[in-house]
């Protein structure tokens, strides 16, 4: 069994349900080009960076736009989030996620948030998160969206943890895909229906489970180069 030392968290649809207001945010953006944007549409943004989904609803609508507009529309679409998130409460911490986190720090694990959000820092105040990360990596921190490994790849150099020691929990194709390159090892949050490619193991989410139930669980390889995509 792999010794896993770190556990790094997405945010969005792993931690909180904030992934609700990025989609009405770009829901609004879309329709300003008469285009209906749906929660199908709206799976292709999951663990991407706000830049990228605009060049994904760019193609969505038919529509080219010149560096200056992106960079307008990118920013009316996040001060739209921002007056979402703005409202949030401690009761949209998904279910199960405090107690298990607690139980790792209590153990003595390590603890990251990895996160393509630039608004990671202001969700976590308003829900008063911070204090269960060691570490946090977000938006603002790197350059390269998943499924490039950067994101991970950094929060494990912030804990000083080896990233073949790392377990990542991930509710989006792009972040599997990011924590596998990184040749880490991967929980998949969601449901087992639409199981996410990749992943070594699928979980709803983490109530009633426990960290020592999850690593039980899991059959880790020996070596992490079978972690490998």
């Amino acid at each position: 069994m792999c010794n896993i030392e770190a556990y790094i968290f997405d945010l969005d649809g792993v931690v909180v349900d904030t992934a609700k207001y990025h989609y009405l945010a770009w829901k609004r953006l879309a329709a300003e080009f008469e285009y209906h944007f749906t929660q199908e549409d709206n799976e292709q943004f999951k663990g991407v960076s706000r830049m990228d989904c605009l060049n994904i609803l760019s193609k969505m609508i038919g529509r080219s736009f010149e560096e200056r507009e992106k960079i307008e529309l990118a920013d009316r679409k996040n001060d739209w989030y921002i007056e979402y998130i703005k409202n949030m409460g401690k009761d949209e911490v998904l279910p199960g996620f405090v107690e298990f986190i607690t139980e790792i720090r209590k153990a003595g694990g390590k603890t990251a948030l990895a996160s393509a959000s630039k608004n990671a820092a202001l969700v976590l105040e308003r829900l008063e998160l911070g204090r269960y990360f060691h570490a946090v990596v977000d938006g603002n921190a790197v350059n390269k969206s998943k499924p490039d490994p950067q994101v991970f790849l950094l929060a494990a150099d912030r804990l000083g943890v080896a990233k073949e020691k790392c377990l990542v929990f991930e509710d989006a194709q792009a972040g599997i895909d990011a924590a596998k390159h990184a040749r880490m090892y991967t929980v998949g949050i969601g449901r087992q229906e639409n199981p996410l490619r990749g992943a070594d193991i699928m979980k709803p989410g983490f109530e009633g489970l426990s960290p020592e139930q999850l690593l039980g669980e899991l059959d880790f390889p020996d070596t992490p180069e079978v972690c490998n995509v």
